[in-house]
């Protein structure tokens, strides 16, 4: 596939890109090159190939949800410098 250099100056606009005359023609020639391999791509016979999301195969790595005993509120605002009570107390932002 042969794509023009209007075409790009059009994409680019779109994109909110200013190309120089250098940078268009170089641009142009790299797309026409990706745009090439994807034509040799699509002429692969795919039938019978099953869609897949990853290269291998992979299994839920997430861990069994166990309810179990964590720390309560008075041990979790032990670890902070400064507290109010029933919450951490940060430096203002705003």
């Amino acid at each position: 596939m042969k794509i023009s250099e209007k075409e790009v100056q059009h994409v680019a606009h779109l994109s909110r890109l200013h190309l120089d005359q250098d940078e268009l023609a170089s641009m142009t020639e790299q797309l026409d090159g990706i745009l090439s391999y994807m034509e040799k791509l699509a002429e692969v016979d795919t039938e019978g190939v099953l869609p897949t999301t990853h290269a291998f195969s992979k299994t839920n790595a997430f861990r069994e949800d166990i309810v179990k005993d964590s720390l309560s509120q008075e041990e979790s605002l032990a670890n902070g410098p400064v507290q109010n009570g029933t919450a951490f107390q940060v430096p203002r932002v705003i």
